[in-house]
């Protein structure tokens, strides 16, 4: 089994086919997009599948390390980014060509107009090994 994210970006992403930004669907649509998703993972948990997923706030803050006996340096909150994760949602699988399956299903959530927005999710495996300092050198 291996472990896949995945990431469901508001702003970020490609543009989806029913690209209507969520602040502009009606109550119904929403309640159907949360329902379809909630159904999905009831589904992935009863096939042993679904890890964990949560839907994100859009507000949000960068942290980092000051040094030792200072606060933490915050900035932010960030609402107004280019880049808006929405929700993620981790996934164990028995293979690459199942999480690519399971991405094209949820992408397929109804959006405005009760129609699939199919959406682009970006799919990421759970590092597994540490890197080599050559594999780092390699990816940069």
């Amino acid at each position: 089994m291996a472990k896949y994210l995945l990431l469901k970006h508001y702003r970020g992403a490609p543009a989806a086919v029913n690209d209507v930004p969520m602040d502009q669907w009606t109550p119904e649509e929403i309640s159907a997009h949360v329902q379809y998703m909630n159904d999905f993972a009831a589904r992935l948990e009863k096939t042993g599948e679904f890890v964990d997923g949560q839907a994100l706030a859009p507000e949000g803050s960068w942290v980092r390390y000051d040094g030792e006996g200072r606060p933490p340096v915050t900035d932010g909150p960030f609402a107004e980014t280019k880049d808006l994760i929405a929700g993620w949602m981790v996934i164990d699988v028995d293979s690459h060509e199942r999480a690519v399956e399971l991405a094209g299903e949820l992408s397929a959530a109804p959006g405005a107009g009760g129609k699939p927005i199919h959406e682009w999710l970006e799919l990421r495996p759970f590092l597994t090994a540490h890197p080599t300092g050559e594999e780092c050198i390699a990816h940069e």
